[in-house]
């Protein structure tokens, strides 16, 4: 907790495991997080041995943050923790920040390697001005930010993409009732669903 427990610590490693980013990439990715305390919470965990500076191959210039071997370490910490608060889950307030990090740390944490065996899908999420993309290939997950080129299915995420992915409601149902938009077959919207499925404390 003295390496993590200060505010934005774990959001930052939460970002950095996604991929490495510069200054002004953590910035954008973590709205509200003052420039000065950013400074300091890098310098933190720096000091920690979690994070660590880079110098960018051409054509690219400039410094970003990594995290090191070390603080890759804490990347099943993550997502156990991310299962674990999506028991909680409910839809996004209106004042709550949606960010591409944030929701491709919430297909990481939710995948279930174990029922996608034998499973080959791709995936296109839309949410918003955010588009993710999933791929899934006999129990592995590979994700990222960015479209695919001819997913098996583009889900437009709406109000009720919480509910479909806790198995509250059916993917048919979902989709009938205009919460939640496809492009695809609407067969794999259930697929995606059990691969991601939230658990519930209700």
């Amino acid at each position: 907790m003295e390496v993590l427990g200060e505010r934005w610590g774990f959001l930052i490693v939460r970002d950095l495991l996604v991929s490495p980013k510069r200054f002004s990439d953590l910035q954008r990715g973590l709205p509200g997080i003052p420039s000065n305390v950013l400074t300091k919470r890098l310098n933190d965990l720096e000091e920690a041995q979690v994070v660590e500076r880079r110098v960018l191959p051409r054509p690219e210039r400039g410094i970003a943050y990594s995290l090191t071997g070390y603080g890759r370490e804490l990347e099943s910490i993550v997502m156990a923790l991310g299962r674990w608060g999506a028991k909680t889950l409910k839809e996004p307030r209106p004042d709550e920040t949606v960010t591409t990090d944030s929701l491709i740390s919430a297909l990481r944490a939710t995948f279930r390697p174990q029922p996608s065996r034998g499973i080959k899908a791709s995936y296109e999420l839309r949410a918003g001005d955010i588009v993710i993309h999933a791929r899934i290939s006999d129990g592995k997950l590979e994700t990222g930010p960015g479209p695919l080129d001819m997913p098996d299915l583009v889900i437009e995420a709406g109000p009720a993409m919480r509910a479909l992915m806790a198995g509250e409601i059916e993917p048919a149902d979902a989709v009938a009732d205009g919460n939640i938009r496809v492009i695809g077959d609407p067969k794999h919207l259930g697929t995606f669903a059990r691969l991601f499925r939230i658990d519930s404390l209700n």
